[in-house]
Formats: C-alpha cells, structure tokens, sequence
C-alpha cells in the first residue's frame, strides 16, 4: 500500500483530545469550525449516538478540507442501561448523573470519524466502567471541587472521582477520558499506508 502523507486536523476543543492525540507523536493542527449541532434523534440506539455526532461533526468540514488534510471529529457519550447522559448543564445535573452511575457497570463510547476529500471513517469503541456506591458527600465534593460540567456523565476517570470511585474497567482507558488513541493509530495506518 502506497503511504499517503496527510496534514492532521484535530477538529476538538477538549484539552484532553489534545493532549491524547499528542502522544502519538503525530503533528497535528487544532480547528473547530462554529455553530455545529451535536443534538441527534432521539430514535437512534444508545449504542450509536457517539458515532453519529461524530459523523455529524465530520460533515462540518466537508467543504473546507484542503486535499492534503485529514480531520478527526470525535464524540463521547455515557450509557447507563440505554440512557445516554452528555454533558451535565449545571451542578445539580451532574450530581444526578453521579447518583445514576453510582454502584453499577456503564458504557463510555467515543465515536470517531477520519475524513479526507477522498474517504470517510466511521467507528466507535466502547469501555465498561465500574463504580463504586458514591456517598453523596463524595458526589458533591467532586462536583464542587472539580466542576465536570464539560465531561459526558458528569466525570473525568483521570481526576479525584475516578480514584476513589472507579473499581473496575473494562477495554481503553484512553477511551474513558474522550479518545480511543490505540484504535485512531490503527485506522490511521491502514488509511495512509503507515505513519510508522
């Protein structure tokens, strides 16, 4: 297979995108284009709601990719039984996400699409995670303390809740905090023909 060599585009706002896709020492540029919708119809499966914001975000370059680029849109979700809980709107939602989530087995799926002007990837990849039963002072401290208003269900595995509270994962840690890093390596190589 031919090596095709493409300018990366990191279309995420999230630090810890950013921070994930860097160490795959691929350079890689950071734009994210305004005004994009990451609502999806509430009859699609739990299961594919990542992987369809993904694709919806990806469909926002469309236009704009340079011959030469590959953007990478990802999306995460969290599913408890089949409720998917995004990003909470406030602290008293966030608190009722970590209720939620407390004592039971949830999924974190990251869906992820690479698009360039001449192919689209679209995959997910999904992790299980345990908790521990929450106190409710532990609820509200995390939430207090670290304001997870910006992560889906309400947590970030890698800050103070995630050490105390996570007793069992199941697939990518990397998954859990926003990028499946090892699967993107994966599809990146077979896409160019090797970045290694």
């Amino acid at each position: 297979m031919q090596t095709v060599s493409y300018k990366m585009v990191l279309a995420s706002n999230s630090p810890r995108r950013r921070e994930l896709l860097a160490g795959l020492d691929i350079p890689f540029e950071v734009r994210v284009a305004d005004g994009i919708d990451e609502s999806y119809p509430e009859t699609i499966p739990a299961h594919e709601v990542a992987r369809y914001i993904a694709g919806e975000k990806a469909a926002a370059y469309c236009k704009t990719i340079a011959d030469d680029e590959l953007v990478i849109t990802a999306d995460t979700v969290v599913v408890v039984g089949e409720k998917v809980l995004g990003k909470p709107k406030d602290a008293k939602e966030a608190c009722s996400m970590l209720r939620e989530l407390s004592g039971k087995t949830h999924r974190v799926i990251t869906g992820v699409c690479l698009i360039t002007r001449q192919e689209k990837r679209l995959f997910d990849v999904t992790t299980y995670v345990t908790f521990k039963p929450l106190t409710e002072e532990e609820i509200r401290y995390y939430v207090n303390r670290y304001r997870p208003i910006d992560k889906a269900g309400a947590y970030g595995v890698q800050e103070w809740i995630g050490y105390i509270g996570v007793t069992n994962l199941s697939g990518s840690y990397y998954n859990v905090m926003g990028l499946p890093v090892q699967r993107i390596y994966q599809e990146l190589n077979s896409l160019t023909g090797g970045i290694r």
